[in-house]
């Protein structure tokens, strides 16, 4: 029996071709053993959605802790999906590109979308180039920075693409302001089922999604009420400003932030001023010092090398690093967040 949150819209299209639900599940079982590994993942995605639990299991991401399984019920998903279509202004028969692992929450996200929203869906391998191979414009696309940053040159292909998965930095958001697309940063996490609030690239503060209410904790840290979504609050560990009541600004994570002689640093915000002015990767995080009870120090993903004092103009005294530390590779999570005190251990 199909449930009503299971229902496949009848314009929903994959890859140019109407599916009935046998159909789908059939699909599934013939790629479920395919060579390549993001055709199996989303063989066992169609399967697990048309099963008979009434949720989704899924793995966070782990970032700043112990990843952990949790439960998403399916109809939560419906009700992200048609939250986002509100949100965007996106229709049935929308053409949609799907990019990524539906491994992952965002990339099952987008089959759920296009199933109970009616999506012609093209899914594609997700690489660093996922607009390559094809000449179509799109309506609607979710990428990660990378994928953004790599294919600059053919984003004005798509109508409106959201970005997540890592924050935006400033250098590619600068390029990304000159494109004709509406590009929107998205905010949220596997509990939220993707995003609960975006903003586009060029303005500084996030807007909730409908349904989504938003308050902070005595840390000023994220509080998200979303009934459709979960049954519980979700206490976040992002420090935020909220204005209107409906918007937020990210200020960093609670776990991150850098009291250096009483003064709060957070690590995010300095980073996004080095944009563009270190040639690998980086960050900066806290050490503990005798007189400064944290001191600031730099992290950079290299072989050590000289840096120029010019690299810290536009920072205040308190934000310039007292420490300098080089580490050959970054320790990172499955999902390539980079985990910040074990890759200086």
């Amino acid at each position: 029996m199909i449930t009503k949150y299971q229902a496949i819209h009848t314009n929903f299209k994959l890859n140019g071709k109407h599916f009935s639900k046998t159909e789908l599940c059939q699909f599934a079982n013939e790629i479920a053993d395919s060579k390549e590994e993001y055709e199996q993942q989303l063989a066992n995605f169609i399967l697990e959605w048309f099963d008979d639990k009434e949720y989704i299991a899924l793995t966070t991401s782990g970032t700043t802790g112990i990843p952990k399984i949790i439960q998403l019920k399916k109809e939560a998903m419906v009700n992200s999906a048609c939250a986002t279509a509100a949100f965007f202004d996106l229709k049935e028969d929308c053409k949609a590109l799907h990019c990524l692992p539906t491994q992952y929450i965002a990339g099952k996200m987008m089959l759920v979308r296009a199933l109970v929203l009616g999506w012609d869906l093209d899914f594609v391998k997700p690489d660093t180039h996922p607009l390559d191979g094809n000449k179509k414009t799109y309506d609607f696309a979710a990428m990660v920075p990378l994928q953004v940053e790599k294919s600059l040159a053919q984003l004005h292909r798509v109508k409106t693409i959201i970005v997540g998965g890592a924050k935006l930095n400033l250098t590619l958001v600068n390029k990304l302001k000159t494109i004709p697309s509406a590009i929107y940063e998205t905010y949220g996490m596997t509990e939220t089922i993707t995003h609960i609030a975006a903003k586009k690239v060029q303005d500084n503060a996030f807007l909730v999604l409908p349904g989504i209410q938003i308050t902070t904790d005595s840390r000023n840290c994220l509080i998200i009420e979303a009934p459709r979504l979960s049954n519980e609050k979700i206490i976040t560990n992002d420090v935020v400003e909220i204005s209107d009541g409906n918007k937020f600004v990210w200020l960093g994570r609670f776990d991150n932030v850098i009291n250096s002689g009483g003064v709060k640093l957070f690590p995010e915000k300095i980073e996004e001023k080095l944009s563009g002015k270190i040639p690998h990767r980086y960050f900066v995080i806290g050490k503990p010092d005798v007189s400064l009870g944290e001191k600031l120090i730099l992290v950079i993903e290299s072989e050590p090398y000289t840096i120029e004092n010019s690299v810290f103009e536009g920072l205040d005294k308190y934000e310039k690093p007292r420490e300098i530390v080089f580490v050959s590779k970054f320790s990172e999570t499955e999902t390539g967040k980079i985990k910040r005190a074990e890759s200086i251990q």
